[in-house]
């Protein structure tokens, strides 16, 4: 038999996740760049990050409820326009306000594009590729971290911060052109009815589940968000070092969210608590390695595995938990990470601005995701409580 290809059309959403993830994650690198260039705190600037991810969180499930029921084709075409406009403006802001607003209209793109993407990969292949169609899409969100933002600060660098934002809206073009030259224009998609999908929020699971991913993975942008005022104030290491840095921490996601997928499907509950705690137990070893570059850059992958393993599993609770309303809740989940990532964002920009100082940081990521472990000891003991309730299948 031969083995079913992935259409053109799915590494075309590759793509254009890509340039969206990339944009998202970009500022990380540049931040020190845009808070000399607009004469502002550093710590101001990382609330660009949670303006972005407030965007997502309250943007994200309206828009993909509203959008559902036009053509596909069309959105999608619609939300990259959307982007390309959002980081146009970003790239010629003459101030910070402007490019605060400006991260605001490119974070509503976020929710729906990957929502509606998803939705349109899993119907371009057959019933047993949908996964991996969704996980090729998804591949985009998670090269642009190894990739794009490390390309962005080191473009950032050398042609100024607004170069970043000017590339990245190339990214989006180019996307734009291949989505309205080979998407297919058919097909509207049948909508589920917003009330069934709303009902689902009234299973507790769910909501423990959706708490589990706001609680457990806010200790992530506390840190990687200002990995580079750390990496440079702290740790002694230039501006252009930076860029390479962010390549090994990206790795490190990678290698994460692959060991974290094969663990999750060994076991949920284990691989939940395993990897919350491996991501406490990766930031204090940054916190104790700061001083070193040597080991502030093994402890910085070492936390990049140890986050990103914890994606799978706080996905696929929500999913397991969502009943009739999947796509919703996984939309919802999409917004808990990213209300994770405000909240990281402004809690490392407090942290860095105050007299505690950049060294505290990785200390301070660690205060919530705690509060996320007594979540996943709470869900794991209910999820073990429903599993005993139910009458055995094995024969």
């Amino acid at each position: 038999m031969n083995k079913e290809k992935m259409p053109l059309q799915v590494w075309i959403l590759t793509l254009a996740a890509f340039a969206i993830g990339t944009a998202e994650f970009v500022i990380a690198g540049i931040l020190p760049q845009v808070a000399s260039s607009l004469s502002i705190s550093e710590g101001q600037a990382g609330y660009l990050i949670s303006a972005y991810a407030l965007a997502i969180v309250f943007g994200g499930p309206l828009l993909t409820i509203y959008l559902a029921r036009f053509n596909k084709k069309t959105v999608l075409a619609g939300l990259m326009v959307l982007f390309i406009a959002g980081n146009l403006l970003s790239a010629f802001a003459p101030n910070y306000l402007v490019l605060m607003v400006s991260r605001v209209i490119t974070g509503l793109v976020q929710g729906p594009f990957y929502g509606i993407g998803a939705v349109v990969a899993t119907n371009l292949v057959s019933e047993k590729m949908a996964g991996r169609a969704v996980g090729q899409m998804f591949a985009g969100l998670t090269l642009a971290n190894v990739l794009g933002v490390p390309g962005g600060t080191w473009i950032g660098l050398q042609f100024g911060w607004h170069s970043t934002f000017l590339t990245v809206s190339a990214f989006g073009l180019v996307a734009l052109l291949f989505i309205a030259t080979f998407i297919q224009a058919s097909g509207h998609g049948e909508a589920k009815d917003v009330k069934a999908q709303l009902m689902a929020f009234k299973n507790p699971m769910l909501l423990i589940s959706l708490a589990i991913t706001v609680f457990a993975w806010s200790g992530f942008m506390t840190l990687y968000g200002y990995l580079a005022p750390i990496a440079m104030h702290i740790t002694g290491f230039t501006e252009n070092s930076v860029t390479w840095i962010l390549v090994i921490v990206g790795v490190g996601l990678i290698i994460g969210n692959t060991l974290g997928g094969r663990s999750s499907d060994k076991n949920l509950q284990k691989a939940s608590m395993f990897w919350a705690l491996a991501m406490i137990a990766s930031l204090i070893l940054v916190g104790l390695a700061i001083e070193s570059k040597v080991m502030f850059v093994a402890a910085a992958f070492v936390f990049g595995i140890a986050s990103f393993a914890n994606v799978p599993a706080m996905q696929l609770r929500v999913m397991n938990h969502g009943g009739e309303g999947q796509e919703l809740a996984a939309t919802a989940n999409i917004s808990a990470f990213n209300l994770a990532n405000a909240f990281g964002g402004f809690l490392g920009g407090i942290v860095l601005d105050s007299q505690l100082g950049a060294g505290m940081i990785p200390y301070a990521a660690i205060v919530i995701p705690l509060i996320g472990l007594l979540f996943i000891a709470k869900a794991n003991s209910k999820e073990a409580n429903l599993g005993s309730l139910k009458p055995s299948t094995e024969s």
